[in-house]
């Protein structure tokens, strides 16, 4: 029997203090991310938040910015802290799963290709079946040697290495249907 948790990583306040921050995605993202929510918690499955925390910046608790953004109104079922870029090292995440039978995840957050993609891949690896609702991940352009990429290319990048790896890639109906 497949038991199911929806892991919410890094969607928190912090983020607007960050000089890459842009508002372009932000309203198809935080549709995405309540209409995930709050279809989960419709079927009992437990939300989990995971929240960075830093030593400096508006990652550090003391930033007072650690708390989710303001347009997410549930109430999760645990929170953990992360100092790392995947939400498992250190954390107590993978017991509290383990303790609860839960051996399938469901990832959305904050940054696509960062510590979504990073916890997908590490769930991946310690053995958890891993959907990765790309949508309701948020991300923003990046620049590398003088090559910007965009956030939508930045996503299917993260498709691209995830899908048939890592984790299955699905939107928030097709999540929803299949559960």
């Amino acid at each position: 029997m497949s038991r199911i948790a929806l892991i919410n990583i890094d969607t928190q306040q912090s983020f607007h203090h960050r000089n890459y921050w842009q508002e372009d995605d932000i309203p198809a993202f935080q549709q995405a991310m309540l209409g995930l929510i709050e279809g989960c918690q419709a079927r009992n499955i437990p939300v989990v938040d995971i929240f960075h925390v830093d030593e400096d910046g508006p990652f550090t608790l003391e930033s007072g910015y650690v708390k989710p953004m303001a347009f997410l109104r549930h109430q999760p079922d645990v929170v953990f802290q992360k100092h790392v870029h995947n939400a498992f090292t250190d954390t107590g995440l993978d017991r509290w799963l383990r303790e609860r039978d839960i051996n399938q995840l469901i990832i959305c957050g904050i940054r696509t290709e960062q510590c979504c993609e990073t916890t997908a891949r590490v769930a991946s690896d310690l053995g958890y079946a891993v959907t990765f609702v790309s949508e309701a991940t948020l991300t923003f352009p990046m620049t590398y040697k003088g090559i910007t990429l965009s956030a939508a290319e930045i996503r299917h990048r993260t498709e691209t290495v995830l899908s048939g790896r890592f984790a299955e890639i699905k939107t928030v109906a097709e999540t929803l249907e299949s559960l």
